[in-house]
């Protein structure tokens, strides 16, 4: 019998898909690759993983959120207190008062406990930079300013400083008080051959207004008048850097009658002291006011 022929066997073939499958867990694509170190290591992969993740959230919490509503801010006079409230009703802000109503409605309006001081606000139409415009004067006021002033003279003679009535006349005590940078008083007054001594505390003295000056006579040789004047009503006033004079003329438990005489005592100063370069109007706006009370505006007519 003839020998039978070996068939060859047929190699059984995987389907190209389950092919395709084993090659890829057999070899990892090349964004699986790692390397030991740098930008395709496991490391470096990681850090740009956690960037890119850190840049979309940064992104996300920048994205426009809706704005809360804003409140409305008060006005000036909504957060005074409801004393002053209570006070500022009784003015009309729109209106200009007599000389007599103001002061009236001044001392109506004052709800303070203590008696607070009349203040007196004129804003003139000078430029203080200018040296005939820098307005400055003292006046005597006929009915006082109302308080205790405290004196201090730096004098020749201290004998006769406290027989006058100086509240402090040692010049020793004075000069001490200044060297630690105090100034327990209201007024200083000093002889011309003592003011070279003062030169050096200008400093302390000037910004607080209480340099001795000839024009103001706190610098003078009749000690016992300029003590006696300081303790009687006597006042200084001078311009601030708009413009302004700011002073007080009396309390508000003085009467009606003595507080008018204290105005127009200030207002016949003020406008003896109007600069000649000045042409036309020279008070701008007077107003009346108390210590922590509303303001009121006096109509100009009246004190022209």
């Amino acid at each position: 019998m003839p020998a039978k022929k070996d068939t060859p066997v047929k190699e059984s073939k995987k389907p190209e898909a389950e092919a395709d499958q084993d090659d890829a867990t057999k070899a990892p694509s090349k964004s699986q690759v790692t390397a030991k170190a740098g930008k395709r290591s496991s490391k470096a992969i990681k850090e740009a993983e956690d960037k890119a993740a850190k840049l979309e959230r940064k992104a996300s919490d920048e994205s426009p959120k809706p704005k809360a509503a804003v409140k409305p801010s008060r006005s000036k006079l909504e957060r005074r207190s409801k004393n002053y409230r209570k006070s500022a009703k009784e003015i009309d802000p729109g209106k200009e008062y007599q000389i007599a109503e103001a002061i009236n409605l001044s001392k109506k309006t004052s709800s303070v406990k203590f008696d607070a001081t009349v203040e007196m606000h004129i804003n003139l139409a000078v430029d203080p930079r200018q040296a005939d415009q820098n307005i400055r004067d003292s006046l005597l006021l006929p009915k006082g300013v109302g308080k205790t002033v405290k004196v201090a003279v730096v004098s020749d003679n201290e004998a006769e400083a406290a027989k006058a009535g100086a509240d402090i006349s040692s010049n020793e005590e004075i000069f001490k008080m200044l060297d630690s940078g105090q100034t327990n008083f209201d007024i200083l007054i000093a002889t011309p051959s003592q003011m070279p001594k003062l030169g050096k505390y200008a400093r302390i003295l000037g910004p607080k207004g209480l340099m001795p000056n000839p024009k103001s006579g706190t610098v003078t040789a009749d000690i016992a008048k300029a003590v006696n004047e300081a303790k009687t009503g006597k006042i200084e006033y001078r311009v601030d850097s708009y413009g302004i004079v700011h002073l007080g003329v009396g309390k508000v438990s003085f009467p009606e009658a003595s507080l008018a005489e204290n105005v127009d005592a200030v207002l016949s100063s003020i406008k003896q002291n109007k600069p000649n370069s000045i042409k036309g109007g020279y008070i701008k706006a007077v107003h009346l006011s108390t210590s922590m009370g509303p303001s009121i505006k006096v109509d100009l007519a009246s004190i022209n």
